[in-house]
Parts: structure tokens; C-alpha cells; sequence
């Protein structure tokens, strides 16, 4: 597995306001194979969570930064797929602005994309079961050559964390939620994939690659 980004801390925080920003992916986190049922069908999944710090405004013309002056953070979950139909190689082509060849479908090195500038269209969405507005991260495209040259300082260090390569040290960065999510992976139980649920229907899915320019 590679490396991914997700954190789904709980508790008051302020919500990315909607619209595109400007966004420095700076932090990867892998969750490892993660057990998922769809539509009655178990899968065994390899998830990465990708974090972007955003520069931009509100609706209000407010800089997009919390209490404590830090810019605003926005994460995505995906599933480590370059398959037809996967939400990560669609994410991806839009954020390079092309599609990726034969060759580069073979494989993709996720951790390239840490340090990578992009604008991201940031939508709301209200949960019909908790009545929630959460921000979700609807696409992603390239930074306009006009922005190229007004990219701000990172703020935040950058983070790569791996199951395969444990570090209790970033773990322990981790809200309860995102640690509970990491060790629920079958690499962390201990388990091989003939001991977890069967996966099925993922014969074109792929690892990223390490050619794509950023």
C-alpha cells in the first residue's frame, strides 16, 4: 500500500466555505485494506486519504484560516484505484488536466502528489440522517498559469504515513476516529486477505505511477 490522507476529527471546527480554492496537498495517510459492503457484496479495499491547507475567501471575503490564523484543511478518501470507474483516476485527470496513457495506468505513486498545488471545488452537503452540512471535495483541476506565481508558503509540514511502515509517532497525531479507522485494516489485525472478506469485481483496478507530472 501506499500512502493516503484522511482525518474525520469530531467536535466543533470551521467548515470550508463553498467555491475553488487554492489548495497544497501536504499530507498522505494510508488506511490500509479496509473491509467495505456494498450492496450486499464484502470488498477488501486499499483506502488513502489525501489532505490539501486552502488559501482563498469566504462568501464574505474572509481569509479561509481557523481560530488560531492556520489555514483551513480539506481531506478526501479514496480508494487506491486507477480502474475505469474509480473516483481517484478521475480526480487525478482532472488535476493534471489530462488523461493518463496505457503506460502511466499501470501504476501511480501516490506520495507525488505531496507538495502539488491545484484549485479545489469545495461543495456542501447536508447529511438526511444527522441533518449535518459537511464540505466535500467535489473536483479538482489544474492552477491557472495567472496563479503560478502567487503560491503561498506551505504552512503545515508535510505528512506521509503508511501502515506497512508504521510510524507510532504521526499515529499518534491522529483523532480517535482516524486511529480506530486504521486499525480496523486487515494489515493491522494481522489478517491476510483470504482471512478477511472475499474481494470481488476489482480485476481493473491498479496502484498509481510514478511518471505523472505535477
Amino acid at each position: 500500500m501506499s500512502f493516503i490522507a484522511k482525518d474525520s476529527g469530531g467536535g466543533d471546527f470551521k467548515k470550508v466555505a463553498p467555491g475553488v480554492h487554492m489548495g497544497r496537498c501536504f499530507k498522505l495517510i494510508d488506511l490500509g485494506t479496509q473491509e467495505e459492503t456494498y450492496e450486499g457484496e464484502a470488498k477488501l479495499l486499499p483506502k488513502v486519504c489525501v489532505y490539501w491547507e486552502l488559501t482563498g475567501e469566504d462568501e464574505e471575503g474572509a481569509p479561509l484560516i481557523d481560530s488560531n490564523g492556520d489555514p483551513l484543511v480539506i481531506w478526501q478518501e479514496y480508494t487506491m484505484s486507477l480502474g475505469k470507474k474509480a473516483k481517484l483516476r478521475a480526480a487525478l485527470e482532472s488535476w493534471r488536466g489530462k488523461a493518463f496513457t496505457d503506460e502511466e495506468l499501470k501504476g501511480f505513486d501516490v506520495s507525488k502528489l505531496i507538495g502539488a498545488f491545484c484549485m479545489v471545488n469545495v461543495t456542501h452537503k447536508t447529511s438526511q440522517t444527522s441533518g449535518k452540512t459537511y464540505a466535500n471535495v467535489s473536483s479538482l483541476t489544474p492552477l491557472p498559469a495567472a496563479l503560478r506565481n502567487a503560491k503561498p508558503a506551505p504552512h503545515f509540514p508535510n505528512v506521509l504515513f503508511s501502515v506497512e511502515k508504521f510510524d507510532q509517532a504521526i499515529f499518534d497525531t491522529f483523532h480517535e476516529k482516524l486511529q480506530e479507522r486504521v486499525m480496523a485494516s486487515i494489515e493491522m489485525r494481522g489478517l491476510s486477505k483470504q482471512d478477511a472478506a472475499p474481494s470481488r469485481g476489482h480485476a481493473d483496478e491498479s496502484v498509481p505511477d510514478d511518471d505523472i507530472p505535477f
